[in-house]
């Protein structure tokens, strides 16, 4: 098994968001690599938990990442937030990403959940991405 890609493929994720004009507009910019500690208003987009799978074979060392991407919304309903998760799936379903290191093999959406938080909204997205290191 490798964990080695996982920064690499958080890099690549995060900077896919960051870039995506549509979620840029649907959240003022809040995309994050980690929620910002303390209140916060508005919509917004981060990174959130991760676990990794041994994927490797014969042909070289691969893992397979389960992450999530978080939308939070403190609207009334749910529909910036499902516009802003819509935005993200968008942007990261079978994603050319390229990665400082390895490749990635496949990058899709896996499953949602919506929620409220208290009087917020949350919706966590989770996605399946399949990473090869480069042979050595």
């Amino acid at each position: 098994m490798t964990y080695a890609l996982s920064r690499a493929l958080q890099e690549a994720v995060f900077q896919r968001l960051h870039a995506d004009a549509t979620l840029a507009a649907l959240t003022g910019g809040a995309i994050h690599d980690t929620a910002p500690p303390g209140p916060r208003a508005g919509l917004s987009v981060s990174l959130g938990p991760e676990t990794a799978e041994d994927r490797s074979d014969v042909t070289g060392r691969g893992a397979l990442h389960l992450f999530t991407v978080t939308v939070l919304s403190d609207a009334g309903g749910f529909a910036a937030a499902k516009d802003a998760a819509a935005a993200v799936v968008d942007a990261l379903d079978d994603a050319p990403l390229t990665l400082s290191r390895g490749r990635i093999v496949f990058l899709r959406f896996d499953r949602a959940r919506a929620d409220r938080k208290g009087r917020d909204r949350q919706i966590d997205l989770r996605f399946r991405a399949r990473v090869e290191d480069d042979p050595t």
